[in-house]
């Protein structure tokens, strides 16, 4: 399936000089944003943009922030429970 997107020339010429393919880009924005809503998987990821896993879907969606496995409010959460564990208790 092709979809095609009207943008004025001057925006499209910024973009181009910014990412060479800019239907790739383009893609790969709307396959993240889609995952991001729950639309896909990351298997179905990995087959939109032509990749030969779902680890390689899931890496590519941590990359840009879209993966829900773990964000950085959960690795502060965890920073703070592992401080309070390593400090010794009094006696």
């Amino acid at each position: 399936m092709a979809i095609t997107i009207e943008l004025p020339r001057e925006i499209e010429q910024q973009l181009q000089a910014q990412w060479t393919d800019l239907a790739r880009h383009a893609l790969e924005g709307l396959v993240t944003e889609a995952f991001r809503q729950g639309k896909l998987s990351s298997h179905e990821v990995a087959l939109a943009l032509g990749m030969g896993s779902r680890w390689e879907a899931i890496a590519f969606l941590s990359e840009r922030g879209a993966y829900p496995g773990y964000d950085l409010e959960e690795l502060e959460q965890d920073r703070h429970t592992f401080e309070g564990a390593a400090k010794p208790k009094a006696s």
